[in-house]
């Protein structure tokens, strides 16, 4: 019996050999160590993200391959409902705070915002961020503080009522006071309101209206916002003529780019890092599937399937450089309006 006894000992020891060296196992013991560390270091960092793990999955469809995605589900995100205002956080905001989504890069907030009629945000003030809303459907009113209601004359960059496709912005800089409100009488507006960190403080104040046309997006990636020409040495007059590196776009104060395509279910569109219009080469992109289909719309990023988004979803892209393509692909049975926000 000792004989057998020490027999099955030996079969048993060789067997958890095999098991442990194997891929499968390997790969296991890494994701539950590195977790760990994740873990560890979101203590000590207050600033690091935790999202789920990377899939790596389908990699044989990828081009990006010195790339991890990394899903964010809309599951994950922060609630709030209100009433009037029913909005989502995909990074910390308010009374929501998850020490693993607080910035991504020099992006710091993007929420999901539905604002019932006649509700809204009343004057208040922002300082220091670079502030812009992109309007999915429903009617949103901007008027700055100095302008009085029923006075407001045609429509400027100080006061304007956006629609679908519109995007307003604002640079914070040393302080401006602008209300944003639901001024239609039934209608729900669907925005995207987002927040990126400026390259310095004290900046001037400044608004900038601007609408995007919805064939185009068709086509392929639009670029929404590029970096002010001059960069954070730029001079007044480049201040003043503000002028984006990429023609047509908003210009931004920081290394930072939007872009918004609207994709066809079984379309591949491609944004390209950097939209040519950055600085630094090394960059992470920002992708959000906003819920504008009742659940209809899906993409998958990059050809993986473990980068597959459904509506609410985000996903964080690391390790491209500027110049790269990042597919996206509309697998739903609806169109994709998708977001990509490409920051260092």
């Amino acid at each position: 019996m000792a004989r057998l006894a020490l027999l099955c000992s030996v079969v048993v020891v060789s067997i958890s050999i095999i098991l442990f060296f194997t891929p499968e196992y390997t790969y296991i013991i890494r994701s539950t160590g590195n977790r760990l560390v994740s873990i560890l270091s979101s203590v000590g960092n207050r600033n690091t993200r935790s999202p789920e793990k990377p899939m790596l999955r389908n990699m044989a469809k990828s081009t990006l391959r010195q790339a991890t995605i990394t899903p964010h589900r809309s599951g994950a995100r922060g609630h709030s409902d209100h009433g009037w205002l029913n909005s989502y956080h995909s990074f910390s905001f308010a009374d929501w705070f998850n020490p693993g989504f607080t910035h991504f890069g020099s992006l710091r907030v993007l929420n999901e915002d539905r604002v019932k009629a006649n509700s809204g945000f009343p004057t208040h003030r922002h300082q220091d961020f670079e502030i812009f809303s992109y309007i999915l459907s429903g009617e949103l009113t901007h008027r700055d503080s100095m302008i009085v209601r029923a006075e407001e004359g045609a429509q400027s960059d100080q006061f304007y009522r956006m629609h679908r496709g519109d995007v307003q912005f604002t640079t914070g800089g040393t302080g401006i006071s602008h209300s944003e409100m639901n001024e239609h009488k039934t209608d729900t507006v669907h925005f995207l309101q987002i927040w990126a960190m400026p390259w310095k403080r004290g900046l001037a104040p400044r608004y900038h209206t601007e609408h995007f046309d919805e064939k185009a997006k068709k086509r392929g990636f639009v670029t929404i916002l590029s970096p002010l020409k001059g960069g954070a040495a730029a001079s007044a007059q480049q201040e003043r003529d503000a002028e984006p590196t990429v023609a047509g776009s908003i210009p931004i104060h920081a290394d930072f780019a939007m872009g918004a395509a609207i994709i066809a279910p079984q379309s591949t569109f491609e944004w390209t890092v950097g939209a040519a219009g950055t600085e630094e080469a090394k960059r992470k992109v920002y992708v959000h599937l906003p819920m504008t289909k009742g659940g209809g719309a899906r993409i998958r990023l990059d050809g993986r399937d473990g980068a597959e988004l459904g509506e609410g979803d985000g996903a964080f892209v690391e390790g491209v450089s500027a110049g790269d393509g990042l597919r996206v692909e509309s697998i739903g049975e609806a169109e994709a309006e998708v977001i990509v926000l490409d920051t260092v």
